[in-house]
């Protein structure tokens, strides 16, 4: 039996990273032997929220970080999620010294790697990747990134993609139709491009039935701590100037995994529209194919990579003409081609599948310390 400990944002914080370490928990404790220690990464301290928490990373706590490190100093490994804005300091720069005094070995999982870092954000992932005995990169195109950008010893990198739920048997996939919805999910906030998918709404009108575009989920935590429901409002102006009314909802809801697995399955396509040319790992994306759901998205990195061979339709940034006729095209064909490429890139990418890998990699970091 392996004791593993987590370290990253967790729930109930709403976000990416939460829940995939609550997915990657589930399977590598939850579903088997192990046990599992949870440090929480958070801004302020908050009420542990579950037994499975032992102990919060708070930023800009020197105490807290002392008391982490105690809490997961009887594990056999320690899985952390990386990204650079949820660790307290410039770029967040505390996870540094965190790294250096936990005893256990350790395995980064990187979430963010850039394209165009700063000299600190270079210097900052480069003394991560150098304290880590793993570094899980979890796309191509981060690797190739880490080789030609940072300063880092691939010989520790391991390509692992990032999960995605079965989808339920009993959620049907079949393509309505009567007003065809087009789908786009998750938190939401500036840089998710939702503005270009409403703008191709208004290049659609002329289609019958009049396909339906549901934006679901809450602005993001952080977001509303900056600037409040300003996006959204935004977005609901912007409905209101093009007369969308009748083809556009914004859903103000989280929905946890079953919930969500009903609302993809009512799906017909699904949107990103995301403005970033530099993310190279998207949950959502995978979630989509595992459901085997066409995809059209724009052109950034984690796209490119899985849709480039007939998984979806790329898309140009910031271009609502030719996202609206990507829509178009995908809307068109009406044939399980897209579903069936879609179907086919996801098996490897089921959480069992996935868990399996960090399983063998703790094994192999635990074999290889020395007998107590």
């Amino acid at each position: 039996m392996s004791v593993i400990g987590f370290v990253s944002t967790y729930q109930p914080t709403l976000c990416g990273l939460a829940t995939f370490s609550a997915s990657l928990y589930a399977e590598l404790v939850t579903s088997s032997a192990s046990q599992g220690r949870v440090v929480r990464v958070v801004d302020f301290p908050q009420p542990r929220p579950s037994t499975d928490v032992v102990a919060e990373l708070v930023a800009g706590d020197p105490a807290s970080r002392g008391r982490s490190v105690a809490a997961l100093a009887a594990c056999d490994v320690v899985i952390v999620q990386h990204e650079f804005g949820i660790y307290g300091g410039p770029d967040g720069d505390e996870v540094v010294p965190f790294l250096a005094e936990l005893a256990a070995p350790t395995v980064v999982v990187l979430h963010t790697v850039l394209s165009a870092p700063t000299a600190h954000q270079k210097q900052v992932l480069g003394e991560v990747t150098r304290l880590a005995d793993v570094v899980v990169v979890m796309t191509g195109t981060a690797r190739e990134r880490l080789s030609s950008i940072y300063d880092v010893d691939m010989h520790k990198v391991r390509l692992i993609p990032h999960g995605a739920p079965a989808v339920p048997k009993s959620v049907s996939a079949t393509f309505r139709s009567v007003e065809p919805t087009i789908l786009t999910w998750g938190l939401i906030g500036p840089g998710k491009g939702i503005e270009w998918g409403i703008e191709a709404m208004a290049h659609l009108q002329d289609l019958s039935p009049l396909p339906q575009y549901v934006v679901a989920g809450q602005t993001h935590p952080k977001v509303i701590a900056y600037e409040g429901e300003a996006y959204r409002t935004r977005l609901t102006d912007r409905i209101h100037d093009l007369h969308l009314m009748n083809c556009v909802t914004l859903d103000n809801h989280y929905r946890h995994t079953a919930a969500l697995a009903g609302l993809v399955s009512t799906a017909d396509v699904v949107l990103l529209p995301y403005d970033s040319t530099d993310q190279v790992t998207s949950g959502v994306l995978i979630e989509a194919l595992a459901a085997g759901k066409p995809v059209v998205a724009t052109r950034f990195p984690h796209a490119v990579e899985l849709l480039e061979d007939g998984g979806g339709i790329l898309v140009p940034h910031k271009d609502p003409v030719a996202i609206a006729e990507g829509l178009r095209d995908a809307l068109a064909r009406r044939t399980p081609a897209l579903r069936t490429n879609a179907r086919t890139v996801a098996p490897p990418m089921l959480w069992p599948v996935v868990a399996d890998r960090y399983r063998d990699v703790v094994s192999q970091l635990k074999a290889a310390q020395p007998a107590a």
